[in-house]
C-alpha cells in the first residue's frame, strides 16, 4: 500500500509540485491580490537568509514591512540583511541569530524577543533540515524533530499570546507535499525505532506541522493559521540534503520565488485572511491533507496524545522566570545583528 500511495504522490508532483505545475496553477491567480502596503506591519520569518525564507523576507520588505530575520549563522544573515535592505530600499530590517534545533534558546529567544519589541504582526515558521544520520541535541531530541517539529512548537507557543494583541495576526508555516505519504507516529517521536532513514523523518516532521496548525486553529480563533507546501524548489537545501533528487529534476524544479509565492500571500494579501483558519495550501488554494484513499489519517487520541507530549517536552526545557532568564551573566537577550 505504502508502494502505491508514494508512487500516486511522486506522479501527482510531477504534475503539480514542479515549475509548470506552478505556472498553469498562477493562470488563476489573483494579481491584485499582492498590491498591498504592509508599511508598520510586523514580520518574523525563520531561515530567512536563503532559499524561500530569503525570498520571502526580500518580498515583505518591498512592500514596506518590518522583517525581523532569524537565522542560525551570523555571517550568512548579515550579508542576506543587507542585500534585502539594499534591493528593497527597507531599512527595517533585523537579524537575529538563533539556531531552532538548539531547543532550550528557541524558548530564551521568544520570551526576550517579546520584551524587546512592541508587536508581532506575521509568524512564518520557514527554517528546517533535513539530517540523514540520527544525531541528538543537548534535550536528548533527535535533530531534524528538534527543528521542524519543537523548535516550530515553542517558537509559536511563546509567541500566540504577542501575536494575538496584534491587529490581523497570521502563522503560516512551509510544510512540504512529502507529508501526504505519512501518518502521524506518536510513539516514536525521537525516531529511535528500526532503521533512520532522514527523508521520511522530514516528512513525518512535516505531517506534525499539518496536525499542530489544525489544533492550533481550535484553539486560537483570534489568529489566523496556515500551512502551505512551497513545491519542489531549487533552494541550497534541497540540493544538499537531496543532491539526486535536485540532480534528476535540475530545471523542473520552481525558483524560489515560485517556492515563496504562496507563503507571502498567505502572509500579506486580504484574500488569505478570509479563508478559513487551520488549512494546508498549495498555490494560494486550500488543498486536502490526505492524498485519496490514504491510511494517514489520526484518531482524536492519538492528536490528544501528539499534543501532550509536545507540550510536556516543551515544559521540560522551559527556563524559569527571574532565574535563568536573567542569570549571573544578566538577561538573555537575542543577538540582533
Amino acid at each position: 500500500m505504502s508502494m502505491y500511495r508514494n508512487a500516486v504522490w511522486f506522479l501527482n508532483g510531477i504534475h503539480q509540485y514542479t515549475r509548470k505545475g506552478y505556472e498553469i496553477a498562477s493562470k488563476d491567480f489573483e494579481p491584485q491580490d499582492l498590491n498591498v502596503s504592509v508599511v508598520g506591519r510586523s514580520f518574523m520569518v525563520t531561515g530567512a537568509n536563503s532559499g524561500i525564507g530569503r525570498a520571502t523576507a526580500m518580498a515583505i520588505a518591498k512592500k514596506g514591512g518590518r522583517v525581523h530575520m532569524v537565522c542560525r549563522n551570523k555571517d550568512k544573515a548579515e550579508e542576506a540583511r543587507a542585500e534585502i535592505v539594499s534591493e528593497s530600499g527597507n531599512t527595517e530590517v533585523y537579524a537575529h541569530i538563533l539556531d531552532l534545533s538548539e531547543t532550550r534558546k528557541v524558548w530564551e529567544f521568544a520570551e526576550a524577543f517579546k520584551k524587546q519589541y512592541p508587536s508581532l504582526n506575521v509568524l512564518i515558521n520557514n527554517a528546517g533540515c533535513m539530517v540523514h544520520k540520527r544525531e541528538v541535541n543537548d534535550e536528548k531530541l533527535e535533530q531534524n524533530f528538534a527543528t521542524n517539529t519543537m523548535g516550530v512548537y515553542i517558537l509559536t507557543q511563546s509567541l500566540i499570546p504577542f501575536l494575538q494583541k496584534s491587529r490581523d495576526p497570521r502563522v503560516i508555516t512551509v510544510s512540504s507535499g512529502g507529508m501526504l505519504v505519512q501518518k502521524l507516529r506518536v510513539d516514536d517521536l525521537q525516531s529511535e525505532k528500526g532503521y533512520f532513514d532522514g527523508v521520511m523523518v522530514y516528512a513525518q516532521n512535516k505531517r506534525q506541522q499539518v496536525v499542530l496548525t489544525q489544533e492550533w486553529a481550535k484553539a486560537n480563533p483570534v489568529i489566523h493559521f496556515s500551512v502551505m507546501h512551497p513545491g519542489w524548489v531549487d533552494t541550497p537545501a534541497v540540493s544538499t540534503s537531496m543532491p539526486q533528487f535536485h540532480q534528476m529534476m535540475g530545471e523542473r524544479l520552481r525558483t524560489v520565488e515560485q517556492g515563496a509565492d504562496t507563503v507571502v500571500w498567505l502572509a500579506l494579501s486580504r484574500a488569505a485572511a478570509r479563508t478559513r483558519s487551520g488549512q494546508f495550501f498549495q498555490d494560494r488554494k486550500p488543498v486536502p491533507t490526505h492524498l485519496p484513499l490514504a491510511w494517514t489519517h489520526s484518531s482524536t487520541k492519538e492528536i490528544q496524545t501528539f499534543m501532550a507530549k509536545l507540550e510536556n517536552m516543551a515544559e521540560a526545557v522551559k527556563p524559569q522566570p527571574d532565574t535563568e532568564l536573567n542569570g549571573p551573566l544578566g538577561p538573555y537577550r537575542p543577538q540582533v545583528v
